[in-house]
């Protein structure tokens, strides 16, 4: 298993986010983590980058324990991820937002970067050519010398998911990544994530747009405050009473 939740908590004053959650996931799957509003998904996420530290339970990685591991580290370790609402860097370029994915991967320090040796441009420029190939892998290569805030809503979502690879992650975890988009950018959306399934990296997705989920998972868990209330196929999730109670009765949602 290329990550473990064992019995995740995460309490906020007197309220629980997050329950006793638990869930595996195997390398090279698509996963996606559905559930209505507020079921504490996104707080999830954050347990398991680094952004808030869990109250109870477990995050594993690769069998290492990350439960307290800062953000960073947990990024050079081999996770990466999306956030719900785009945080692209609108006054720089698209090739310098991809550049800013591959810089976690830099050996070389602050002084080899001020002084501007000959090993430190050599690795600016592999980091320059190893985003490009990201760039070009999400289809956006076209873009590179362009603003990102000048970029199309959905190009920037792709945007966001190069510069995530261009961390080169073991795990890709996306919050919301069709929110927003149209049919046919969610339509692109899901062929992406295909294809980086199919380049070998496993995929953790937050998601409300069912059609992207039932499209592209392996596996589903189910969150209703807090709890969770189903994991299974897309199909066992599909025809679960309970998930369908969750989703106030809306068998179509599905």
């Amino acid at each position: 298993m290329i990550l473990e939740v064992r019995a995740l908590t995460k309490v906020f004053g007197g309220l629980k986010a997050v329950e006793e959650v638990s869930f595996r996931v195997k390398q090279g799957v698509v996963l996606s983590i559905i559930g209505p509003n507020g079921a504490g998904k996104t707080t999830l996420f954050n347990c398991l980058t680094g952004m808030l530290t869990p109250t109870k339970g477990k995050v594993l990685f690769e069998e290492k324990d990350i439960t307290r591991s800062k953000a960073h580290e947990i990024t050079a370790m081999g996770i990466a991820r999306s956030f719900q609402n785009i945080r692209v860097f609108g006054s720089m370029s698209v090739l310098e937002n991809a550049m800013i994915g591959q810089h976690c991967r830099s050996g070389k320090g602050l002084l080899a970067a001020v002084m501007g040796t000959r090993g430190f441009v050599k690795e600016e420029d592999d980091i320059k050519a190893r985003a490009l190939e990201y760039l070009e892998f999400t289809g956006i290569a076209g873009y590179a010398g362009t603003l990102a805030e000048n970029l199309p809503y959905g190009d920037q979502k792709r945007l966001e998911i190069a510069r995530a690879l261009a961390s080169e992650p073991k795990l890709l975890l996306l919050d919301e990544p069709a929110a927003g988009m149209n049919p046919q950018e969610s339509l692109a959306l899901m062929e992406l994530i295909r294809k980086i399934r199919e380049w070998g990296k496993t995929v953790v997705i937050i998601e409300h747009d069912m059609k992207v989920v039932m499209g592209i998972s392996d596996r589903i868990v189910v969150l209703d405050h807090g709890v969770k209330i189903a994991e299974g196929t897309p199909d066992e999730i599909r025809n679960n009473p309970q998930v369908i109670e969750a989703y106030l009765g809306k068998e179509e949602v599905f």
